[in-house]
């Protein structure tokens, strides 16, 4: 449907999803007392009606903020609602079995409520470090996770949203030029498995999983470096860790 919010307010308004989504009701709480921005609900109401008929971006839409109710915090200066993203994703995946969705599709929605303020941590920039990890995070939820946030942009403020289109439409070029210099979709690092127990001596545990992880984290952080280079500082790494245990 085109505005998913008619079905959703009447289900709403009726007290039926008090049985099987009682979330949602409780989303009707201000954002900001003091500038009187809409509630939450209307905002989530908004959201979705901006998405396109997508299922899981459409979830991902009424979930999103699904967290804001338990971690609403009055401080000096306004209203916060920190790591409501953290806290929402854990309540999507229980809101979602519950309603027995798939496997796939709780882990995929509940990926992206986790995911929707990620674009906003990159205000100084698309340096190629913050392309690569943006779009190592999102993985396949890339194309939905751009949706929502332009979506969750529900301000009547035009100058606003254009500078939110503008940065997306900046994210998206940057994406594109990476894309033409290296796998930035299939990212792994430049040592494999078998590589790492060669280089460190060691058999296969979880060890090499640690240093996996290290190999990876350069590679988001900076790039192709080159095997040498990568095992040289793989082998620094690991000295030090060695030494801090």
């Amino acid at each position: 449907t085109p505005k998913p919010s008619l079905g959703l307010r009447i289900l709403n308004d009726t007290g039926l999803t008090h049985f099987f989504l009682p979330e949602l009701s409780q989303l009707a709480l201000e954002q900001d007392p003091i500038h009187h921005h809409k509630d939450v609900l209307e905002h989530t109401y908004s959201v979705i009606d901006k998405t396109e008929a997508n299922l899981e971006l459409r979830l991902g839409a009424l979930f999103h903020d699904i967290g804001k109710p338990a971690t609403r915090r009055f401080e000096k200066g306004g209203v916060t609602f920190y790591n409501h993203d953290k806290v929402g994703s854990k309540m999507t995946k229980k809101r979602m079995r519950a309603l027995r969705y798939s496997s796939e599709m709780i882990q995929r929605v509940s990926r992206l409520v986790y995911l929707h303020l990620r674009f906003h941590t990159y205000e100084a920039g698309w340096t190629d470090r913050a392309v690569r990890r943006y779009v190592v995070d999102a993985g396949d939820l890339l194309d939905n996770l751009n949706a929502l946030t332009l979506a969750d942009c529900t301000t009547r403020n035009a100058n606003k949203v254009r500078a939110l289109e503008a940065r997306m439409q900046q994210l998206k070029v940057r994406i594109q030029e990476l894309r033409a210099q290296e796998e930035l979709d299939s990212l792994r690092p430049e040592l494999d498995g078998t590589q790492v127990m060669q280089i460190l001596g060691i058999a296969p545990s979880k060890e090499v999983g640690v240093a996996l992880e290290f190999l990876m984290e350069l590679r988001i952080e900076e790039g192709l470096i080159g095997e040498d280079q990568a095992t040289k500082r793989l082998l620094t790494f690991w000295q030090e860790r060695n030494g801090r245990l």
